[in-house]
């Protein structure tokens, strides 16, 4: 990470999906599965399934401002998942696949809350976005084999009917700002 580079934590569903949306942007330098919002330390995948950890599956993103807004890492984020649909996205079921942005300091919680209030307003209706709004206080990273899961499983069933859609929308809903054609 170079010194012109902020994180953005974001949770909306499953994390193999969240870090593959992220994974093509230009200015994304980075992107990384991992647990966020509970109150476990150090918690492996298995105790995050448990549901008694309190934490999110999440995907940390290091990124160039100068390159791609947080103001443009939101508009992908509430795009390629369902901001309504509480402790879940799809078939993915459990507090761990809520709706969360983790904020890194007090600029990034109000974009985001600006964000939701225009959505509320454009649509959705107000009070229907469920998506949680917490400070980051610690991320803890995945085990390996979650790392650019999309990427190294592209031919597996829940990456074909999963996240190739969410990946193709961002394709297409916001293909200038790719770095990947």
């Amino acid at each position: 990470m170079n010194n012109n580079t902020k994180v953005a934590v974001f949770g909306g569903g499953c994390f193999w999906c969240t870090e593959a949306v992220f994974a093509e942007l230009m200015g994304v330098e980075s992107v990384g599965p991992g647990y966020a919002g509970g109150h476990t330390e150090n918690p492996g995948y298995y105790e995050v399934c448990s549901e008694t950890t309190g934490h999110a599956e999440v995907s940390k993103v290091e990124f160039d401002p100068g390159q791609i807004s947080y103001s443009d890492l939101l508009d992908v984020f509430f795009a390629t998942h369902d901001p309504t649909s509480l402790n879940r996205q799809g078939g993915d079921k459990g507090t761990r696949y809520r709706s969360i942005i983790l904020y890194a300091n007090e600029e990034q919680k109000a974009e985001a809350e600006a964000a939701i209030r225009e959505l509320e307003e454009t649509t959705y209706k107000p009070g229907n976005i469920v998506t949680e709004v917490v400070s980051l206080e610690t991320f803890y990273d995945a085990e390996p084999e979650h790392f650019e899961f999309y990427a190294k499983n592209p031919g597996s069933m829940y990456c074909q009917i999963v996240i190739k859609p969410k990946v193709d929308k961002v394709r297409d809903k916001f293909a200038t700002r790719l770095h990947k054609p």
